[in-house]
């Protein structure tokens, strides 16, 4: 299945550099740890929870703090958008953009060393001899580490490459002990790839009902040292990332709308999630994005027009890379402020550069870091420690045949199937959030209420609707309000399962229902059937006499409102007057579905 063949140094040129001893201790007994074979198992969910969140401020609350300190400094700067909130600029300019992402694969093991991936632990602890170029110590490729980049390159339909090989990108930083990477830059072990992205994925509307996106290739190699900055001068080094295995997706300059860029990372994302290649989103560090941005005159597009070039496309503006994007956010703001500057820049009369540049959340321009680098910049050269990997088709064909299914294909089930039936933004959210681990509870529930009603079709076809509402909506908003994580332990499937059998049978109401699931949710351990009998949540339907007295009551105190609905026509008040009548009534004893009906009688 795998070949793969060592060369012996050759012309490698070492960076000296000092080491505790106790550091060579831990490293030698990391280096004769035996191969963990789970590194290739679907362990998801162990390794996610070995990921430190430790220091981490969650994407929402980040935001949520931008916005105030915008409040207070009196809001952002003014909009040079038109009337419809399009720059009317970019009637002239075109953006374009493309690209890479690097990911962090799931694998036990370093990329070169047995070292663990984990990066969890105290700093400087996983760190074998060759991960800080300890002087004489040679790579050895972990042949595991393969088999998640090649799940994420068949996802991403990309060709297969039979032979690749690993070369070496030179460049000085303090984070790279060995003063060069180990990448793949001629001959990477994926090629030729694409995604097609849909309106529901979110893209731009000007993009149509769908945009497909090439990728030009995907290669593996190793992540650096993580640097924690102590103001005002000193900075310091954990070795316990360095040489992580990372792939790094490439796309084609074919996106032309930030939105879309934005919607791109995050489907991309969603399949690497989906097919177990990664270890964690952007979220907590575990994916990062760089885009290259460029804009060029509308009135230039013809293919005879002069221009860059990139793999096939033609007529390109010079390009800026922005660095080291760390949410979706980021990505669409930070390629809007380039857009804007590249445009002043050129209406102005000037040139772009190429340069690398830099983007901090909540800013309104990006910032130059540093001249772009070239290819000859980085002295590329074939890593003369390491042979080239050879890939038979056996291994393939085990992989594509063993995929699970992708997040589109599992939407459109959820959509088109009848016992699902949901609408695509439901489906799209179910299969986004935490990590599948949603999706396998709502799904859960529903295969436990379709044994329950079994032979009632009349309830059968709506159950899958039912339970999303329940799960998405309710239990949502019960972990939002408590700023909790995701944990379907919190309420088990078998219990909110119990809530909506009770709820179809008519044996609680609707707010019951909510009051019962909430009880549960903070922690009450009693049975649903022993809390309903506890605190009286049993329904007494009220006669229909009841209700059409109790709403006549509630409409005669406020003809504003009835106004409103039958000379205004604003229907949608009607739910408001549902709203008062559930609230005042007995509990146990108002039941929505009724209320709506009597009032739009009355």
């Amino acid at each position: 299945m795998f070949s793969y063949s060592s060369r012996t140094a050759s012309g490698a040129f070492f960076r000296r550099i000092f080491v505790c001893q106790a550091c060579i201790r831990q490293s030698r007994r990391q280096q004769q740890l035996s191969a963990i074979d789970s590194g290739l198992l679907f362990h998801r969910r162990l390794l996610q929870t070995s990921t430190s969140t430790e220091n981490i401020v969650p994407f929402r609350k980040q935001l949520k703090d931008e916005a105030k300190r915008k409040r207070l400094e009196g809001g952002s700067r003014p909009s040079k958008k038109g009337a419809k909130g399009r720059d009317p600029r970019l009637e002239k300019w075109e953006l374009t953009v493309g690209i890479e992402i690097h990911a962090e694969l799931n694998t036990a093991r370093k990329l070169f060393s047995s070292a663990a991936t984990s990066s969890s632990e105290v700093p400087n602890t996983h760190v074998a001899l060759f991960d800080v170029a300890f002087p004489g110590t040679q790579p050895h490729f972990q042949k595991e580490t393969l088999i998640p980049a090649l799940r994420a390159a068949i996802a991403l339909n990309c060709e297969i490459q039979p032979k690749s090989s690993f070369d070496r990108k030179h460049y000085f930083y303090q984070d790279q002990p060995a003063g060069y990477q180990i990448t793949q830059y001629y001959e990477p072990f994926a090629k030729d790839g694409h995604i097609t992205l849909y309106d529901h994925d979110g893209i731009d509307p000007e993009d149509g009902e769908s945009i497909t996106i090439g990728i030009k290739q995907i290669q593996m190699e190793q992540d650096t040292a993580k640097t924690v900055q102590q103001p005002p001068s000193t900075y310091l080094l954990d070795f316990n990332r360095v040489s992580h295995p990372l792939i790094e997706i490439i796309t084609l300059p074919h996106i032309h709308h930030a939105s879309t860029a934005a919607a791109c990372v995050r489907k991309i994302q969603s399949i690497l999630k989906s097919v177990n290649a990664v270890t964690a989103g952007m979220e907590i560090g575990g994916l990062r994005a760089d885009v290259n941005v460029s804009v060029r005159e509308r009135q230039r597009l013809p293919e005879t027009r002069q221009g860059k070039s990139y793999y096939g496309v033609t007529g390109l503006g010079q390009r800026t890379e922005i660095k080291n994007l760390s949410s979706f956010k980021a990505v669409e703001d930070s390629i809007i402020a380039e857009r804007d500057r590249q445009i002043n820049v050129l209406e102005a009369g000037g040139v772009i550069k190429g340069e690398t540049r830099g983007w901090t959340l909540g800013s309104v321009e990006t910032r130059k870091l540093r001249g772009k680098e070239g290819e000859i910049d980085y002295r590329y050269m074939p890593d003369p420690d390491l042979g080239p990997v050879i890939i038979g088709e056996d291994i393939i064909q085990h992989l594509r045949g063993a995929l699970p299914m992708l997040p589109d294909d599992i939407a459109n089930k959820l959509v088109q199937s009848p016992e699902y039936g949901l609408t695509m933004k439901d489906a799209k959210t179910l299969v986004a959030l935490d990590d599948g681990d949603r999706l396998e509870y709502y799904l859960e529930i529903v295969e436990i209420l379709r044994k329950e009603l079994s032979g009632n079709a009349q309830f059968l076809e709506k159950i899958g609707k039912v339970v999303n509402n329940w799960v998405l909506h309710e239990l949502g908003g019960l972990f939002a309000a408590a700023e909790r994580d995701w944990s379907h332990a919190a309420v088990p499937p078998e219990k909110l399962a119990s809530v909506i059998l009770h709820l179809i049978h008519r044996r609680i109401t609707g707010r019951a229902a909510k009051l019962l699931l909430s009880t549960i949710f903070y922690g009450d351990p009693r049975s649903v059937k022993q809390i309903i009998e506890d605190e009286n949540m049993t329904l007494r339907p009220m006669s229909r006499e009841e209700y059409l007295s109790f709403a006549r009551e509630l409409l005669d105190e406020n003809p504003d409102m009835v106004n409103a609905i039958k000379e205004k026509r604003q229907h949608g008040k009607v739910m408001w007057f549902v709203g008062q009548m559930v609230r005042r009534g007995d509990e146990g004893r108002v039941e929505a579905e009724k209320v709506e009906q009597i009032l739009r009688e009355l």
